[in-house]
């Protein structure tokens, strides 16, 4: 993160007044915690807080409120030229009012750093591996995949903004059970496509895509499977189906705007030899065990609740054979940690892939799972219901369609990932405030209008370095720029946790806060009578609108256009991260 934003110019003056109260008290503490600073809750209590008073008060041996009227004494002495006031309040909150010449620093900063405003090097250039959606080939993808794909995205976006080498991963099931019995559902349909009578598999995949890629594929063969015994026929029924259904799921996401790296099947570990390899060395280092006609993995030692087989008794190798192999590959592959997005469903699985993780030699810490719950789609209110079973459900594509990539994604990062969501489809295609996506975009498109009625009229957007700063001094305007200041904490702090959602609640404050201090300033000078008459930017409408006579100045709006350019860029980078656009229009 940059030294010039003033959130960390108060954590350095923090740490470094931490250090001189333990020197001038005589204190022995080796290492001082790094303080953190936030936004306080009310803005009366200044711009910024920190509790570290607190945090280092039983290291001190002293009161919180004893630590934080030292740290204040020292900080107003050291950072004169930073602080306007330091105050203390209790139970030990230090709250600081920065200097408002000093808050011109960040809009700056944005304007220098434009779209790299927010990226940070916590991460190092360490290597990750962001393994998301990894449906079954076995049928479309539905809003749950949806909603497991917006997170992984925004994941590996907020990663890569974080300074690390991230490659986004798709790892197909191409083998096993669930294959076979696409196999058999396919080869019966389709063999009722040739009017043949057939028992359909009861475990088998309904819905009508099932009929749907039968009929592509009597079109593809005609009749030749027939002459064939059932398993080779359903084999190359299998294969078929796959194909076809990964060609729409990888369709489906390039739709909603999803890229993989890498998309790994299944079918070429197994062929490649890694899980038999995988196996192997657990053998040899006694993790796998052979008991009562099966293999099993000492999971157990490693703090899973019992032992798990990786081969049963008929030889055919577990889920979890695979995963175990997977992941052992993904290390031999050079990263340095493995993220898996996964659906909640999977939560008792996580102990089983942490003691694999640790069984070849790798600390648990390199493993890290987001656990996804399901969405809950609403019309009118009333719940639609999904079954992929009886192929009632309703698909990723229909939900694109109807609502658009961009809500899509917005509204799946709405919450925290493992909290149940409702997804009203209402409300996601509705262009009013009222629609969170709407209105952070609307933000946007807002200041490109301005930007556009503003050279229409021969008004330029000066650089923030031409500006008159005092003019972007007020009380309305700092409080802009702090939420401005407060991006890039905001974003590491999102890519360590994992949590996109914070950025889109970061979003929806900032564009509430553009939407009120335009709604109360003018920015452009007063239209003359009949100089934007029939223009269709309703920003002049806006602009017209304005109750008040505010005075203003050439310099005033340079300045309050200058400042609007960086609260632009910066909602636009926050879109980026969520995979979402900043349009100029709408």
């Amino acid at each position: 993160m940059h030294s010039s934003l003033i959130h960390n110019q108060v954590v350095t003056a923090l740490s470094t007044a931490l250090e001189h109260v333990r020197d001038s008290e005589n204190l022995t503490i080796p290492s001082m915690p790094e303080p953190t600073v936030e936004l306080p809750k009310q803005e009366k209590w200044g711009d910024l807080s920190s509790n570290v008073a607190m945090a280092v008060a039983p290291k001190f041996g002293r009161a919180p409120l004893k630590v934080a009227e030292l740290l204040a004494s020292t900080l107003k002495a050291d950072c004169d030229s930073l602080f306007e006031r330091v105050d203390v309040a209790p139970p030990g909150f230090l709250n600081f009012t920065i200097k408002p010449g000093r808050w011109i620093e960040v809009l700056s900063l944005i304007e220098d750093l434009g779209e790299s405003f927010g990226s940070g090097q916590v991460g190092k250039g360490k290597r990750v591996v962001v393994e998301f959606v990894s449906a079954n080939p076995t049928g479309p993808l539905h809003v749950g995949h949806g909603r497991g794909a917006a997170l992984g995205h925004a994941a590996s976006n907020l990663l890569q903004t974080a300074g690390y080498d991230v490659q986004r991963e798709y790892y197909i099931n191409d083998a096993g059970r669930q294959m076979r019995m696409l196999g058999a559902s396919v080869f019966a349909r389709y063999q009722e496509c040739h009017g043949r009578t057939v028992t359909f598999p009861e475990d088998g995949y309904h819905g009508t895509y099932i009929h749907t890629v039968a009929e592509a594929l009597v079109q593809e063969c005609g009749g030749t499977l027939l002459d064939l015994s059932a398993e080779v026929a359903e084999k190359r029924s299998s294969e078929f189906a796959c194909q076809r259904l990964l060609e729409r799921i990888k369709q489906d996401l390039g739709v909603f705007g999803i890229e993989f790296s890498e998309w790994y099947s299944e079918a070429s570990l197994i062929a490649a030899g890694h899980l038999e390899h995988s196996l192997d060395d657990l053998k040899a280092k006694d993790l796998v065990f052979f008991d009562e006609g099966a293999w099993w993995f000492r999971s157990s030692q490693f703090q899973d609740e019992k032992d798990r087989v990786v081969a049963k008794q008929n030889g055919d190798y577990t889920y979890l054979a695979s995963d175990i192999a997977y992941h052992r590959d993904k290390f031999a592959r050079g990263f340095d940690s493995l993220i898996n997005i996964w659906g909640a469903d999977h939560h008792g699985y996580i102990p089983r892939m942490e003691a694999a993780v640790q069984a070849f030699g790798y600390q648990k810490e390199q493993f890290r799972v987001v656990l996804v719950q399901m969405v809950s789609l609403l019309r009118d209110g009333r719940k639609v219901e999904m079954s992929k079973r009886s192929g009632e459900f309703v698909t990723l594509r229909e939900v694109i369609d109807e609502v658009g990539a961009d809500a899509a994604k917005f509204f799946f990062l709405m919450r925290r990932s493992d909290s149940h969501f409702d997804f009203d489809l209402e409300l996601a295609k509705r262009q009013s405030s009222d629609n969170p996506v709407y209105y952070v975009q609307y933000a946007h498109a807002r200041i490109a209008s301005l930007f556009r009625v503003a050279e229409s009229r021969g008004i330029q957007v000066p650089s923030i370095h031409d500006i008159d700063h005092t003019l972007v001094m007020g009380q309305d305007e700092i409080r802009l720029i702090k939420q401005l200041s407060s991006y890039p904490g905001m974003l590491e702090g999102s890519a360590v946790s994992l949590e996109p959602h914070r950025v889109t609640f970061y979003l929806q404050e900032l564009a509430a806060q553009l939407h009120t201090y335009y709604n109360k300033h003018r920015i452009l000078p007063p239209i003359d009578s009949g100089e934007a008459s029939g223009s269709s930017e309703s920003i002049v409408d806006d602009e017209v609108a304005h109750s008040h006579r505010e005075h203003l100045s050439p310099e005033l709006t340079a300045a309050r256009l200058a400042m609007m350019k960086q609260v632009q860029t910066v909602i636009r980078n926050g879109l980026a991260v969520l995979g979402v656009s900043a349009p100029d229009q709408m």
